[in-house]
């Protein structure tokens, strides 16, 4: 289906990560990934729309009250991140599927992008829906905006994304943030104890 299905048959030691860019487990849960590159393990970053009844204009996002909200904003806070709750929530799929070409196409300027698009919408207040925010953010992290374009031009940028999302959905991924873990899916922010525990059990099935 991609090319995610033959790095894994490859090499055991990567696990997949699927997110969304709006989804703020993912972002305040990004060093879980952290973990299990410091077990020499190699996580690839796939993109999961889990709201694509969004429309392209966004929606209001209400009130973020209650235990949920505050214990996301104390993950935010170990992990040394801004939180400002949007007033807004995009419809993430034009920002998904180009970080999914980046993925694909500048491997070595991804990272730094998803960086900066989870920044946009969680502490500057970005509308990830419009195209001129993903430009923005593109360019700055060295990314040819032609060649971006041409992508998006040709339809190649949303089959792409298309085809990682049904490569989730196959395994199972209902939710962000999932991972998948030596044949095993996970989801939700567990406690880092958890992913110290599931990074070891990776890598012990590779002795």
């Amino acid at each position: 289906m991609t090319d995610v299905h033959s790095t894994v048959a490859a090499d055991p030691r990567r696990i997949l990560h699927w997110f969304d860019l709006m989804c703020p487990f993912c972002y305040v849960g990004r060093q879980r990934n952290e973990i299990f590159a410091a077990h020499g393990l190699d996580v690839v970053h796939l993109p999961f729309q889990i709201h694509p009844e969004i429309p392209p204009r966004g929606i209001e996002a209400g009130r973020r009250e209650g235990a949920m909200y505050t214990a996301l904003e104390q993950e935010a806070v170990r992990a040394g991140l801004t939180l400002d709750w949007p007033s807004r929530l995009p419809n993430t799929r034009m920002a998904l599927a180009a970080v999914e070409w980046a993925r694909l196409h500048r491997p070595d300027a991804v990272d730094r992008f998803i960086g900066a698009l989870f920044a946009a919408h969680f502490a500057l207040g970005e509308d990830l829906g419009h195209r001129a925010t993903v430009d923005r953010h593109a360019v700055e992290a060295g990314i040819d905006l032609d060649a971006l374009h041409g992508a998006f031009e040709d339809g190649s940028a949303l089959r792409d994304l298309d085809q990682v999302e049904a490569l989730g959905a196959e395994f199972g991924v209902r939710a962000t943030p999932s991972w998948l873990v030596a044949g095993r899916l996970v989801s939700g922010l567990l406690p880092p104890e958890r992913f110290e525990q599931l990074a070891d059990d990776a890598v012990g099935q590779l002795l």
